[in-house]
């Protein structure tokens, strides 16, 4: 929301345009003119009695004017009234009442004069009259005596005064008398009852009058009123009445409307043209009628109508002759209704259609004086010269009167005078003087020159070049210091001299002259026009709601004419930001800490210049979570059920959308609330279902988007009636904890459901499928039963049934359950393993008969363990594993086996109680697999063409090993791979020389192991061949430049700048950070050397974890260049169930398995060596 408003807004210029037209006929005081009064005292004057009196009048003229005074159209010689006196330079009197003087004696009618030798003009006839405030008169007053219902008038009859008292009715406190329909104030100060009861019995009805000119207020002796009421009435007379008299006074009756004021059907009202018109009606009646005003013929005026005192008054304000016509008030109650019609007739006061202007003219010229007035009725026009009746002035030849119109032709300068204008009627009248001024002056501009207009881009610009002339002048303008004169509907010429650019731009910023000139001559003035760029809020505040203790921001970001100095202020609610620390005004926002309630409302942002003014408002509402609901309160008690209803508390600005009801069982729980239920937001009353027994007593929360607001004051307590039980226990459940017993259990019912006192359950079983009848017992409030000398794991029906001192609560359901059970009998038979590959077999067996099993079967156990490793001979400590296979499967799979290896098994039954027997031992072998990479390949005694290998065999060798692969490639300068070289080494050896090498050459191996199977895993290491420093003298001696100085340096200072980049690149190397060689390596990959995979192509490599632990990627290699394989197993947490994996219904794994290769030779990027820069070095030459 954002309003703007600039000073020079149409409405302004409308102004100050007015102003000017006024200021153009202002002759300067420098030059002759006749008198002109300037201010007077009213027409109707009333003096406080107590203080002196002063009768205005001033006047302007050249030369200065002098004063006279008429009272009651007789001169007033103020020199021989001592207690009159005359300011100086002035016509005001001041009669002196404070030092003897009585204001009575200078009641009259006062007329002032202001003369000098060009004319006379004179003031309104002024009517000094005192205030008054008479006491009341003495009276004696009369007790009202009134039955109840009957109407009732007290008068209140206050002191004719001047002006007219204000009237209001009190009591002996001061206070004011209440008003109502029933009972008002008239508008002559009458307090009418329309009926009265027997509360307006009092002694102390007071009518006082203010005269607010003497600032007294007058008191009438108290009214006394007594109602008498019907049944104090027939008491009374029954007291004076024999059992044998007949009496009784009616009851109060229903009265339909009566009129009190106006009486009568018909009256008429006369008000004067732009008065307040009030008409009154107040009616009597039982009930109180209702009053309802039209007017017939036609409609109340719009905006201008009001009502007042309970409708009894109807207003009309500024009335015009068309609020002429009939006025119906209708006093209505439900027995009918009464009307009155007032006639009103609208008269009018003179009034101005055009009044006399003061005329200037230059000798020779012609000019007419013009007077029209109306009213009602039509008002006279006479005319005065100089404050003659103009029929008996002196002779003037230039003028001729026609009717209400002075006709002047080629005045003279001695025809000069102060015209009066005199319009009446029986109403009042109206008095103006008007000069004719004749004179010859050359035109002079009167607007100061070069004065500076500043205005805002868009809006109107108004150049002001009063003037003065006689003859009058003609006005141009120019733009510039050479400009032409401007004309075309883009400016706007007033006849005062005013330029009015309605649009300004910012191209009309500049110098603008006025030229005046007659035939007296010429003259011209400069002004300066400065356009300013508006004043505008570019980010305005916006509307914000924010949670109570929480902050909130509003911006205010403004642009404005560099040349213009803006002011912010902030309003909340249009008034002034409060006096808080917590309001925090910014350079472009306004920020509020720890909202409160209080600050809700509309902030606005004004930016005001010296030019115009912007503002942008917002609203901030503050949330919060609602107020608790209050007034709680239990209606329509049932046993079963009760309706609760509330009040809720304030939403703080955020709608409730629920109440959530909670309920106390003081009974059982007491202190303990638990939720009952909760109903939408617009409700607030519920019907609620109650248990037996339970002393109840309920709070409401209410809820809306912010939170829920505290509880409400609990509710008062509700005690219900005790009943037999409702329900049954539940969960309801029969399980053996040994073999010859069954334990019966169930969830007590709460406090609340028991329904009475002595709450015990009847706890029954008998065995299923067997003709037995049922064995009950009741036990206390408990939880738990235990039969036993059971049969083991036999089937029973059970029922457990709630009772109180009231009876039984209904049938209950029957479950099943079971004795004890005890462990399985037999083991699993025809046991077979089935081996897929080297690390996984399948295992099969014939399922256990059910009788055998003597409880639940749960499912199968599988315990399998490794024997011996064939390729070693060795035996080691077994670890025996368990898989378990879940209902009445019979066959698994065993996954993460060890290739080449003996393993046994035995397959057990499992039931609730635990394990049965196992089946005899079965014995596999596993096939062979692929090895596990060499534990260590270490490269030493570096030469010239030769490097020394030596290696550990697999840790895991997982069959019978054949050969080991070696394979070897060179690294040249620029990092680049070369041919790849194999070589087969038989599996007896441990150690090889590498012949042939170039030297100050780097290589990089790839060392893995072979079976009958496969490949395995490959371990990788780099190494240099040592440089020959012969044959780098001889180069050295065959160049000749070498032995230059100069040369020699250079030849130093690079060498350093390569060692030391060299020793940053290997210090990051180290860091494990990964090195030109091994991208180009990645680059390049050996396509001979592929990860194998197994013979089936599904699953990897297992054993134990304490024998084979996963190899860490990226680690680095001992400083003896030694690389050691780690041990690592593969989980079996992925098969069975607990510790075992888990399986599919089949008995196959879920899940894909393969060993971890090494990565392919030209992909590998793990380096056995710790690099020396020497080494470094030998690799760049």
């Amino acid at each position: 929301m954002m309003r703007k408003k600039s000073v020079s807004a149409s409405k302004a210029s409308l102004v100050l345009f007015l102003c000017q037209m006024i200021s153009a006929l202002e002759v300067p005081l420098d030059l002759s003119q006749p008198p002109t009064i300037t201010q007077q005292s009213p027409k109707d004057y009333i003096v406080d009695p107590r203080e002196n009196i002063v009768i205005q009048c001033e006047a302007k003229g050249k030369p200065p004017p002098s004063f006279s005074w008429t009272r009651n159209g007789t001169h007033f010689d103020i020199d021989k009234d001592a207690q009159v006196t005359m300011k100086p330079n002035s016509g005001t009197l001041v009669i002196n009442i404070m030092n003897g003087g009585k204001a009575e004696a200078y009641e009259g009618v006062y007329q002032c004069t202001a003369r000098n030798e060009r004319g006379a003009a004179i003031s309104n006839n002024i009517v000094i009259r005192p205030s008054r405030s008479p006491l009341w008169t003495k009276e004696k007053l009369e007790p009202n005596q009134v039955r109840e219902g009957d109407s009732l008038v007290l008068h209140c009859r206050p002191p004719v005064g001047l002006p007219p008292p204000i009237i209001f009715w009190m009591d002996n406190a001061f206070q004011r008398l209440p008003q109502s329909e029933r009972v008002s104030q008239g508008l002559n100060g009458d307090l009418y009852f329309s009926n009265v009861q027997p509360e307006d019995t009092r002694e102390d009805y007071i009518c006082y009058a203010r005269f607010n000119h003497t600032q007294t207020i007058q008191q009438k002796q108290p009214i006394s009123v007594k109602v008498f009421s019907m049944d104090s009435l027939n008491d009374t007379i029954a007291a004076n009445l024999s059992d044998t008299d007949i009496y009784g006074a009616k009851p109060v009756t229903e009265r339909q409307p009566v009129l009190l004021t106006p009486t009568g059907s018909t009256s008429t009202k006369v008000e004067l043209r732009g008065n307040v018109l009030l008409l009154e009606c107040i009616a009597a009646g039982l009930p109180t009628p209702v009053i309802r005003w039209i007017k017939e013929g036609g409609e109340l005026p719009a905006n201008r109508t009001f009502f007042e005192n309970f409708k009894k008054t109807l207003k009309i304000i500024d009335v015009s002759e068309a609020d002429s016509g009939n006025y119906k008030c209708i006093a209505r109650n439900i027995l009918g209704s009464a009307h009155h019609v007032i006639s009103v007739t609208v008269k009018a006061a003179p009034y101005w259609i055009t009044a006399p202007r003061n005329l200037v003219l230059s000798p020779g010229e012609d000019g007419t004086l013009i007077c029209r007035a109306n009213g009602n009725p039509k008002p006279n026009i006479s005319w005065l010269a100089n404050g003659v009746p103009i029929a008996i002035a002196p002779e003037d030849p230039s003028r001729k009167v026609d009717g209400d119109t002075i006709i002047f032709s080629h005045v003279q300068e001695r025809s000069s005078a102060v015209y009066q204008c005199n319009a009446s009627n029986e109403y009042g009248y109206l008095l103006a003087n008007a000069f004719v001024n004749v004179l010859a002056e050359p035109p002079r501009i009167l607007t100061s020159a070069n004065k500076l207009y500043q205005v805002i881009s868009d809006s109107p610009a108004l150049l002001d070049c009063a003037y003065f002339g006689s003859p009058k002048p003609e006005i141009e303008w120019f733009k510039g210091v050479k400009g032409s004169i401007l004309r075309g509907n883009e400016y706007i010429f007033h006849d005062n001299g005013t330029l009015e650019i309605p649009v300004a731009q910012k191209d009309s910023t500049g110098t603008y002259t006025c030229v005046a000139r007659n035939e007296l001559g010429k003259i011209q003035n400069e002004v300066q026009l400065e356009v300013k760029d508006p004043t505008m809020i570019i980010k305005q505040p916006e509307y914000k709601v924010v949670q109570r203790y929480g902050q909130v921001s509003f911006e205010c970001i403004i642009k404005h004419d560099s040349t213009l100095l803006p002011t912010v202020i902030w309003l909340k609610d249009n008034d002034e930001l409060p006096d808080d620390e917590r309001f925090l005004v910014g350079k472009d926002n306004l920020t509020i800490m720890n909202v409160t309630d209080r600050d809700d409302g509309t902030y606005t942002c004004i930016v005001n210049t010296t030019l115009d003014s912007v503002s942008a408002s917002a609203v901030l509402t503050v949330v919060a979570r609602p107020n608790p609901p209050f007034d709680l309160e239990l209606t329509g008690q049932l046993e079963r059920s009760v309706e609760l209803s509330w009040i809720p508390g304030d939403e703080n600005n955020s709608p409730i959308t629920n109440f959530v009801i909670e309920y106390e069982d003081g009974l059982h729980e007491p202190g303990v609330w638990h939720y009952q239920t909760e109903v939408p937001g617009t409700q607030t009353t519920v019907q609620l279902k109650l248990s037996p027994y339970v002393n109840y007593s309920f709070r409401v929360i209410a809820v809306n988007e912010i939170g829920r607001s505290q509880p409400s004051e609990p509710s008062e307590q509700y005690l219900t009636k005790s009943a037999s039980p409702d329900e049954n226990p539940s969960n309801v459940q029969g399980i053996g904890s040994e073999p010859d017993n069954l334990v019966i259990t169930w969830e007590s019912l709460k406090g609340f459901q028991s329904n009475g006192p002595g709450l015990q359950y009847k706890v029954s079983w008998r065995q299923k499928d067997v003709d037995d009848e049922w064995t009950s017992v009741i036990v206390a409030n408990v939880s738990k039963y235990i039969v036993s000398g059971t049969p083991t794991f036999v089937p029973y029906e059970i029922k457990v049934q709630a009772l109180n001192d009231l009876g039984y609560a209904p049938e209950p359901s029957e479950v099943i359950g079971h004795s004890g059970e005890d462990l399985p009998m037999v083991a699993p038979g025809n046991v077979q393993v089935h081996v897929v590959n080297s690390t996984l077999a399948k295992v099969h067996w014939d399922p256990v008969p059910l009788k055998t099993v003597r409880g639940h079967l749960q499912g199968y156990k599988v315990y399998y363990w490794k024997v011996q490793s064939l390729s070693r001979r060795s035996r080691r400590h077994v670890e025996k594993k368990i898989l378990t296979f879940r209902g009445n499967k019979t066959f698994g799979m065993l996954p993460g086996l060890e290739p080449y290896s003996s393993y046994k098994l035995n397959v057990r039954v499992v039931n609730g109680k635990g394990e049965g027997p196992a089946s005899p031992d079965k014995v596999f072998k596993t096939p062979e697999g692929v090895p596990s990479s060499p534990s260590f390949l270490k490269i030493t005694n570096p030469t010239l063409d030769s490097l020394t290998l030596e290696w550990g065999s697999p840790t895991h060798p997982n069959g019978v090993l054949t050969s080991y692969i070696l394979k070897f490639q060179p690294i040249n300068n620029t990092h680049e791979l070369g041919p790849l070289v194999e070589i087969r080494i038989p599996a007896n050896e441990s150690s090889l020389i590498l012949k042939n090498l170039n030297y100050s050459t780097r290589y990089k191996f790839y060392f893995n192991a072979q079976t009958s199977v496969g490949s395995g895993s490959q371990i990788t290491e780099e190494a240099v061949t040592i440089m020959d420093e012969g044959k780098m003298a001889m180069a050295s001696r065959q160049v000749d430049i070498a032995t230059q100085g100069w040369f020699i340096g250079l030849m130093c200072a690079v060498a350093l700048l390569i060692l030391i980049l060299l020793i940053v690149c290997f210090i990051r190397r180290n860091k494990g950070g990964k090195y030109p060689v091994k991208e180009k390596e990645d680059a390049h990959a050996d396509p001979e050397i592929q990860p194998m995979k197994e013979d089936d192509g599904t699953f990897g490599e297992y054993s134990d974890a304490e024998d084979h632990k996963p190899l860490k990627k990226g680690s680095r290699t001992p400083s003896d260049r030694t690389v050691k394989k780690e041990d690592s197993d593969d989980s079996l947490v992925d098969y069975g169930e607990g510790v075992n994996g888990q399986f599919n219904e089949d008995g196959s794994f879920i899940g894909q398995y393969s060993g971890k290769k090494e990565k392919e030779p030209a992909e590998g990027n793990e380096s056995s060596e710790a690099p020396s820069p020497v080494n470094a070095m030998n690799s760049f030459v």
